[in-house]
């Protein structure tokens, strides 16, 4: 039995994990949308609050809902494009009226899309958690530089707080063993940040200005209106975060020792449904599993559910109170990028582990749908504008690199799969004449 402190521990080393994330998307499209300083306040907040209920929705397995895994969930970085898109030229409203029926369509299609679990064998579920970590290490390597569009990026001083943090990561997992071997990811974030405040790299500016309590407020943008283009985009994010959280649910089984069936799938989608449908009302986001913290489960190996529990209600109750909240915003970028790194690496190396345990790696059909699938998510992850010239609703499949070396990897399967069976059936058709005859 875990003592309290430590489980407190390492739920906020999964709210570190994913902080960075949750925050920069409300940061984004409240900026592109020209919200005031205090609806931009209001939309980082309830992110926060609504990431915790949709974590809590998760983990919390029961015959309706929930996955049971260690799942974090934020908000997905797919939907942004769209949401601006449909705010400057619907408005505000119509955003939150695609994201609630888009989470009412998930809701409702979950027991459909948990039947296609027969197209994720292992050669694709290993493919695509390979696709996440290779397509995330290039954010990790410009938050280790000091973030994009940094006027000092790449300097010796941000070089120096990124290895730094990744040298103690390191170290303490070579030297240390039991809960401080756990927590290396929070203890170097910490000293990082401790370090980086006397190179005069912490600014707490964010903390003098922030409000000590923050009341939810349903509509807080008013009213839903509903724009028929504007849901059928929000629908097709919807499927594609689907996809997303696929390989996120296999990995985590994987490292969980546990077997992903057809009514887990449902379940998860469900819950990842409810939590777009509450991000709809609350005005937040839409929501799906964050594969960050899959990289910090396998690091630390502490695969118990509490610890999510604990992360889903810290998420909470810093929505609620955004002075503290804002305390996590004190780590400087290329702190956070030495973390992420290593835990961005350990995805990848998740999807190695499951190809090489699960997968005929001397079957050329099946290195042809590993190859195809990474070099086509991390291609469209280094040359994002490749598909700029295709209509915008086929762009949402294709301006992800996850999405799109997931997309390929689910087609190749079919294809190869459905040939062969097809062999095999003739040749089991020719047998069968042979021997009437």
């Amino acid at each position: 039995m875990q003592r309290p402190s430590k489980v407190f521990s390492l739920g906020f080393q999964h709210v570190l994990a994913m902080y960075a994330g949750a925050v920069i998307v409300p940061l984004i499209v409240g900026g592109a949308l020209k919200l005031s300083a205090e609806q931009l306040a209001y939309l980082v907040s309830i992110d926060l609050f609504t990431c915790g209920l949709a974590t809590l929705l998760m983990v919390w397995k029961n015959r309706f809902f929930g996955i049971g895994l260690p799942v974090v969930l934020g908000c997905t970085f797919t939907a942004v494009g769209p949401m601006i898109a449909i705010g400057s030229e619907h408005g505000i409203s119509a955003i939150y009226g695609a994201i609630i029926l888009s989470g009412i369509f998930v809701v409702l299609f979950a027991g459909f899309f948990g039947k296609l679990v027969r197209f994720f064998p292992p050669v694709v579920t290993g493919s695509v958690v390979t696709v996440i970590g290779i397509t995330l290490i290039p954010v990790a390597i410009t938050d280790m530089g000091g973030g994009q569009g940094s006027p000092d990026f790449g300097s010796l001083d941000n070089l120096a707080l990124s290895f730094g943090v990744l040298a103690l990561i390191i170290l303490m997992n070579r030297f240390l063993t039991g809960f401080l071997r756990t927590v290396s990811i929070l203890m170097s974030l910490i000293v990082g940040t401790i370090v980086a405040a006397f190179m005069g790299k912490v600014d707490f500016t964010s903390i003098a200005e922030a409000s000590w309590f923050h009341m939810v407020k349903p509509f807080y943008f008013g009213l839903p209106t509903f724009e028929f283009s504007a849901v059928l985009t929000m629908m097709l994010v919807a499927t594609v975060t689907i996809i997303e959280s696929t390989g996120v649910f296999m990995a985590l089984g994987k490292i969980c020792g546990k077997e992903i069936e057809s009514h887990d799938l449902t379940r998860g989608y469900r819950a990842e449904g409810l939590a777009v449908l509450l991000g709809g009302i609350f005005n937040a986001f839409p929501y799906t599993t964050y594969s960050q913290n899959v990289g910090l489960v396998q690091m630390t190996n502490v695969k118990t559910r509490n610890v999510i529990f604990t992360a889903g209600g810290i998420l909470v109750v810093l929505g609620l109170i955004p002075k503290v909240a804002a305390f996590t915003t004190l780590i400087p970028t290329p702190v956070l990028g030495g973390a992420t790194i290593a835990m961005f690496g350990m995805v990848v190396s998740t999807g190695i582990k499951m190809l090489g345990s699960n997968v005929d790696l001397n079957n050329h059909e099946n290195l042809l749908i590993i190859a195809c699938s990474v070099g086509v998510g991390l291609g469209v992850t280094v040359s994002p504008t490749l598909f700029d010239q295709l209509p915008e609703g086929f762009q949402i499949f294709t301006d992800n690199g996850i999405v799109a070396g997931s997309l390929v990897a689910i087609v190749l399967n079919m294809v190869f799969n459905f040939r062969r069976k097809t062999t095999v059936d003739i040749a089991e058709t020719e047998n069968l004449q042979h021997k009437a005859g």
